[in-house]
């Protein structure tokens, strides 16, 4: 099991990295809607993404093992249920993502660097829910 957990958190740094790295290029990106940095990044974006979704889904596999392993533990305890409300957000995070990655390549984004800006920091605040309601359990 430790093996499995081992795998779970590298998976789930190498996810959260792309999270944190591909609103950062959102930002660069909505300052340069066309030209040759605009064709630079949208090819960024969309290596990044394809390179991060399959790091998702190896993250949620061997989450979801652990679960499996550990089901008769987890069953009651409401941090748990909590962390898998914030995995849920950050799936939804993640695809969003995918969108605008595609609104970008199409030149169709209207949102200012700004938003990216603010956009960027959910995955930290995820990020800081989700190790706190493992670690700590606070209920």
């Amino acid at each position: 099991m430790l093996w499995i957990k081992s795998f779970h958190i590298i998976m789930m740094v190498s996810w959260f990295a792309g999270l944190f790295y591909l609103p950062r290029i959102f930002v660069n990106h909505a300052q340069f809607p066309d030209g040759p940095v605009h064709e630079r990044l949208s090819m960024m974006e969309g290596k990044l993404y394809r390179f991060v979704t399959p790091i998702m889904w190896l993250t949620l596999f061997t989450g979801l093992w652990l679960v499996w392993l550990q089901w008769d533990f987890l069953n009651d305890e409401p941090w748990f249920w909590l962390k898998m409300t914030i995995v849920a957000l950050l799936i939804g995070y993640h695809l969003y993502c995918g969108r605008l990655v595609q609104m970008f390549a199409a030149g169709s984004n209207t949102r200012s660097h700004i938003f990216y800006r603010w956009f960027n920091e959910a995955p930290v605040f995820a990020l800081m829910g989700a190790v706190i309601l493992v670690v700590v359990r606070p209920f």
